[in-house]
């Protein structure tokens, strides 16, 4: 899931240290990861911002069971590059908005949901562009393409962004699993094991996640 490309470094020098393996990402929409898996993606271990994806690809016998893990809960988060944004209302005189797209991306169905609650989703819905995934909808509103932003809160914690209420959107339940293909199962698992432990909860709660899912 792209909300964790901040945690990228730390995770991979820590597992390193800690296990001698190297970690490699391939960051994107939850959704979109789980479709390549599907088909055939050669990953070793899945991690979805929507627990629900990896249920779905475990009853398609792609993941392994036995495997799976509640890792972390993430949270939404605002940021302008240009203006002060201190709430959701604070977007509706703004221009362009951008969000991760709501069919596959399950930060980009919490902003829907969080406009939703707070009653301007139809006001702003217009206005909306949509990025792939979090961090491509981040990257609109850094490159001026969008006015702000509604992303990962782990994406804008450290830039000066602002969190979205807890109660304008249900807990984002995050979850892994190691794939039943992949040829590395014993290392996927103590990745999943590290990241539950307390050096990977450490980098988890450094960028916002909560880490007691259950």
């Amino acid at each position: 899931a792209s909300d964790i490309a901040p945690l990228e470094r730390p995770l991979a020098e820590t597992f390193q240290k800690a296990s001698g393996h190297r970690l490699r990402f391939s960051f994107g929409a939850s959704g979109m990861l789980a479709r390549q898996i599907e088909h055939g993606a050669p990953y070793d271990a899945y991690l979805s911002a929507n627990e629900q994806f990896v249920h779905n690809l475990v009853g398609q016998d792609k993941l392994l069971a036995d495997s799976v893990r509640l890792y972390a809960v993430g949270w939404l988060g605002i940021w302008s590059k240009r203006h002060k944004i201190g709430k959701l209302e604070d977007l509706r005189p703004l221009g362009r908005i951008a969000i991760a797209n709501p069919a596959h991306a399950p930060y980009g169905a919490a902003a829907r949901q969080a406009l939703e609650r707070a009653g301007i989703w139809k006001e702003l819905a217009p206005k909306l562009v949509f990025g792939e995934n979090v961090r491509q909808a981040l990257q609109y509103a850094e490159s001026g393409n969008a006015d702000a932003v509604i992303t990962a809160w782990s994406l804008v914690l450290k830039k000066g962004g602002v969190q979205v209420p807890a109660a304008l959107h249900d807990p984002i339940r995050q979850a892994g699993a190691v794939l039943k293909s992949s040829r590395r199962q014993a290392a996927a698992r103590r990745f999943l094991e590290f990241l539950a432990s307390p050096a990977g909860r450490e980098i988890l709660t450094g960028f916002g996640f909560g880490v007691d899912p259950r």
